[in-house]
């Protein structure tokens, strides 16, 4: 057989992953969902499984997914236009409802134009493809997403073109911009907003105000880009994000309808004539298919929730869900890393003893994330827990309980 080869050669690469501890364990598979009843919040069932489940692991910040508005408005939209375009968009793949979301989302985080993408992740990539050349030189967090690192790679960024600065440490980016050549046009940082899993943030201000200060070394400038999947819709005093929260706008956001507005896809906002470079030359949104109608449909609604009344309070329950639960791990005696965001590390800085905890947790019904060494350097192993809106106050005390029981 012609993949006999192959296959022996992948799976020692399967057993080396495993023997690394590198593996990903089997994907659990959710079967269902049951809304909130009386004091609880939202359950799921999984396969295999005849307990129910509160999710602790879900980036649906708001709990939008399952809102009956987004549902109709998915609905309506495959009715009057089917369930794929059919196309990719510059071969009349482009409906009315692609171009309605980008001006909905453009107005929503206060930027000239946007253009929609499959993902966050691809949106990274079409980014790094449109704005990066031969004299362009990018500066990152060194925690920045995998997404991020991925785009520099794709668009073929040479390591003599690239600094990286400690995270979150601003003398350090000084250090990089004063690194970067004189054959140079343009320098590029980017950064994540909020920092996924750890739930801190970039300080854009501080960033905007370093950028500043080099501008005028280069013929275009510094440009700030900041991937906020995890902050839109989560953070701010009205969702605007970490830029809100910040106090700092940057020249290009890249987001996410896959996190707390409860859809899919992603995009880039910037300027008119950014956006339109995008559509000519990024090959992650020129050569596939965009998203259904009916995502585009039920984001633009999400963000319509997000504006309004409904909206402001489901974000004052996401900080006061979010406070409880830090308050409650203060008095349990736990570690984690301070910061409003709904992403709350739990740091555990034992391997075995985070699996144990995870699985504790499990048999208790509540489903977290796990992160350990080679994922995380030794000594930096934690339970990553995010607080959605729907999360009621009898939800985070019971998660309190079982964190406090011994195992």
């Amino acid at each position: 057989m012609p993949l006999e080869q192959l296959d022996k050669a992948l799976q020692q690469e399967l057993i080396d992953l495993h023997n690394e501890g590198r593996a990903k364990p089997p994907e659990r598979v959710i079967t269902g969902y049951l809304p909130p009843a009386g004091r609880r919040g939202p359950r799921y069932t999984l396969q295999g499984e005849d307990k129910q489940f509160l999710r602790m692991n879900s980036n649906a910040y708001l709990s939008l997914a399952n809102h009956p508005q987004l549902i109709a408005a998915a609905d309506r939209a495959t009715h009057a236009c089917g369930v794929g375009p059919g196309a990719v968009r510059f071969i009349d793949g482009t409906f009315i409802y692609h171009t309605g979301l980008e001006q909905r989302i453009a107005r929503f985080v206060d930027k000239p134009a946007a253009k929609i993408f499959n993902s966050a992740y691809t949106a990274n990539c079409g980014l790094a493809l449109t704005i990066g050349n031969k004299a362009t030189y990018w500066i990152g967090d060194q925690l920045n997403h995998n997404s991020i690192i991925r785009a520099m790679r794709i668009a073929g960024v040479p390591s003599g073109h690239k600094g990286i600065y400690a995270h979150n440490d601003m003398d350090a980016l000084r250090r990089c911009l004063d690194a970067v050549g004189k054959n140079i046009d343009r320098v590029v940082v980017i950064f994540d907003g909020i920092f996924s899993m750890r739930g801190d943030f970039a300080p854009i201000d501080a960033i905007l105000k370093i950028a500043s200060d080099y501008g005028d070394r280069f013929r275009d400038g510094v440009i700030i880009v900041v991937d906020d999947s995890h902050g839109l819709g989560a953070y701010g005093a009205t969702g605007r994000g970490t830029a809100e929260f910040s106090g700092g706008s940057p020249d290009i956001i890249i987001g996410t309808f896959g996190k707390a507005f409860g859809v899919n896809g992603g995009f880039i906002a910037a300027s008119a004539t950014v956006v339109e470079t995008v559509r000519q030359k990024a090959d992650t949104y020129i050569y596939t298919n965009p998203l259904s109608v009916a995502d585009c449909a039920a984001a633009t609604t999400a963000l319509d929730i997000c504006d309004s009344d409904e909206g402001l309070q489901l974000l004052k329950n996401l900080r006061r869900r979010t406070e409880q639960f830090r308050n409650g791990l203060e008095r349990l005696g736990l570690e984690s890393i301070p910061g409003p965001h709904p992403v709350v590390p739990v740091m555990v800085r034992d391997t075995a003893k985070t699996h144990a905890l995870v699985r504790h947790l499990y048999d208790h019904g509540i489903l977290v994330v796990g992160l350990t060494f080679p994922v995380v350097p030794k000594g930096d192993e934690s339970m990553r827990f995010q607080i959605n809106a729907a999360h009621t106050a009898a939800d985070i005390d019971y998660v309190l309980e079982v964190l406090g029981k011994d195992i």
